[in-house]
């Protein structure tokens, strides 16, 4: 499996595809015990999804540094 941040461009891509950044950004700072509920929630339908980028957003989300570190990598990407 590729380290989390391996995939950071490409959700950052997608999320700037739907106009979300910034509304994912704010989510991830305000989401605060909610992501690890989330990450918890990802790694129960990671059978039905399947992928490692389910797996590596669930890391994401369950450890707080990550969570922020992506929040600042999604701001920096709108800000560009």
């Amino acid at each position: 499996m590729q380290t989390p941040r391996a995939y950071w461009p490409a959700w950052a891509e997608r999320l700037q595809h739907w106009k979300l950044t910034a509304f994912a950004a704010w989510l991830l700072e305000a989401g605060g015990p909610i992501t690890l509920l989330g990450s918890q929630a990802l790694y129960f339908a990671r059978p039905f999804f399947g992928g490692e980028q389910i797996e590596a957003l669930a890391h994401v989300l369950e450890e707080d540094d990550e969570v922020h570190a992506f929040a600042n990598y999604l701001r920096k990407e709108t800000s560009t």
